[in-house]
Parts: structure tokens; sequence; C-alpha cells
């Protein structure tokens, strides 16, 4: 995945304005849409596609899109996407590449290959974004599509290629400052917007209109069973971490031991008029242990929070649904009694 950018890698000038917002067409978001929920409902797996646009100002407009191949060893995935650009070339569409998208399930997108994905990406393309689309989440009625970006930090992050607790310090940077979410707004032609209009009058009035559906328990579930997940991640990373330290701490136990026993030993040898022993370096002797990386803590943390997020959320959806549907319950009850 990571080395799709370099397809149509092109540097942007520093001197131009950051993007402030991503303008995406609705056939676009309709290619995007139909690609994550085939990919979901056929084999499961993660879709991902490429995003062509332009850059207008300080707007990305997304006018266009392709999938990526399936892996596929005889394939080059890199002459693919640029048969492609070249193809919608000859047609007069938007070739350029702009970024990328990938389908999520709960709004959990946050990993360690879409993290370096995106590092290649907006390296070689400085205004690229990620699109998100949750395709579960949008299945139940709520469009849901992001875009985001690397942070300064987290580009810096991964140039240096330094994972320990010091550096990830230093930088001041945690899961909540790894991508900045970019405003997205989905732009129709008006010729669109007035068939929308047509087609909203015909849908006759009994149909969408179930807002009060219960049965939430599936739902619930399911995020609660991958948060499960997630927390016993973090404690084996836990348990790795406290490992390191109490190996660190018995090391430096060593080498106190070592230090008084060598001291104590060249007094002695002073007082025979001996000539002290040669001082060697203790690093030599007691070789540091290895720190462990702290980045894949630092991203099950951020998706354990994304999931206590939207089941706060959900639950409290839950509950004004059911306190609605008590109060009409009650109301109607109360009807028929008179």
């Amino acid at each position: 995945m990571a080395n799709r950018a370099g397809a149509s890698a092109r540097r942007v000038p520093e001197t131009e304005a950051t993007i402030t917002y991503v303008q995406c067409d609705g056939l676009a978001v309709m290619k995007i849409v139909k690609h994550c929920h085939e990919e979901s409902c056929s084999n499961m797996e993660v879709a991902q596609g490429a995003l062509l646009g332009l850059v207008v100002e300080n707007r990305l407009e997304i006018t266009n899109c392709f999938p990526f191949p399936k892996h596929d060893d005889t394939m080059d995935e890199e002459e693919y996407q640029l048969d492609m650009m070249r193809r919608l070339r000859r047609v007069n569409v938007d070739h350029f590449h702009v970024g990328w998208y990938q389908s999520a399930d709960v709004g959990n997108f946050l990993s360690q290959s879409l993290l370096e994905s995106q590092y290649h990406y907006q390296t070689s393309i400085e205004e690229s974004v990620v699109v998100i689309y949750d395709t579960k989440k949008s299945a139940r009625g709520f469009l849901t599509l992001k875009a985001y970006r690397l942070t300064p930090q987290a580009i810096a992050m991964y140039k240096e290629g330094d994972y320990t607790p010091e550096a990830l310090r230093n930088l001041k940077i945690g899961y909540e400052s790894l991508f900045i979410e970019v405003p997205i707004v989905i732009r129709n032609s008006p010729l669109t917007n007035i068939m929308m209009s047509e087609l909203s009058e015909m849908i006759p009035e009994e149909e969408g209109s179930k807002f009060l559906d219960l049965g939430t328990a599936s739902v619930l579930e399911g995020q609660l069973r991958s948060l499960m997940e997630r927390v016993d991640e973090l404690n084996q990373e836990a348990i790795k971490f406290n490992r390191y330290q109490q190996l660190v701490v018995r090391q430096q136990q060593d080498k106190h031991r070592w230090l008084v026993k060598r001291a104590q030993e060249n007094a002695a040898r002073v007082a025979k008029d001996e000539p002290p022993l040669p001082e060697e370096d203790v690093n030599k002797l007691f070789k540091p242990h290895p720190v462990p990386p702290r980045l894949n803590p630092m991203i099950v943390a951020g998706q354990i929070n994304t999931y206590s997020q939207h089941i706060s959320q959900f639950c409290s959806q839950s509950l004004a649904k059911l306190y609605l549907t008590q109060a009409l319950q009650n109301a109607k009850e109360s009807k028929q009694n008179q």
C-alpha cells in the first residue's frame, strides 16, 4: 500500500496554501459507497481506492475515483494506476492523484498500515487526504464520510523512525494528535439536485420513518466485543513494557554492584602497592535492553477511545429512544382508558 503514492508523485511548492476543506462530487461519493459495500458484503475485506481531482485555492476538489486492484502477484499496482489515469485523461477526466479512500468498521480506522500509507502519500503529494467511509454506520442510515490528514508531529515521528517513549514525549504526540480532520462537503450539479427533489416527492410517506428502531443488542454486542479485544491487546503491551522496566531496574542494580566491587578491588590493590585494574566500559559489559516501540500501544489506545465514544453515543441515543417510546406508550394507554 505504501508504494501506491509513487505512481503520481508530484511535489507542491511550499508556498501553496494549505487546504481548508474537501469538496467531493456526488459521482465520486457514489463510487466510493458502491465499492465499499461490495467489498464488505462479499469477502469482508477493507476496500481501498485512489482519489482524483485538483486543488483550487484552499479547496481540494475530488471529482473521480477508482478502486485499487485486489492483491494479485501477476499485476503491478503502480502500472495499473498509471494506465487508469492515462485512460481517464483521454476522455478529459481529472486525472491528478489527490489521495486515497478506505472503508472502516464503526469508525475504527486507525491502524499502523493506514498511518504508514498516508505518510507516503502526504510526503509525495503534499495536499493528499485519506477519506474514510464507515460502511456499517452508513448502512443504518447515517452517511459517514470523513477526510483526514497527518499532523506535522506525526510526519516528524515517521521521518525520525523513533517510537520510544522519550521520542514521543519530546514530539508531544499521542493518538489524539496523529490526524487532523478536514471538513468535507458533497457537491451535486443542479440537474442532480432537481432529480433528487423529484425522487424525494415520489417516496411514500410511510417509508423512511422508522426512527424508533430498538433492535440495538446486536450492534452494541459487536462494539463491546471489539472493545474487549482492544483492551486485552493494550494489556499485553502494558505487560511487555512493565517487563522491560523490570529488566532495566535489575540491570542498573547489577551495574551498581559491579562498580562497587571494582572500587573495593582497586582500593585493596592500592593498599598493597599494586596498580589498579584497568577501567572498562560498563555499557559493553551490560548491554542496554532494546526499548519496546510505543507506536502500536498508542494506536490501540486510539482504537479504544474510538469504540468508547461510539458506544457512549449509541447508548445515549438508545436511551432517548426508550424514554420516547415509553412516553408514547403511556399516552396510548391513557387514551385507551379514557
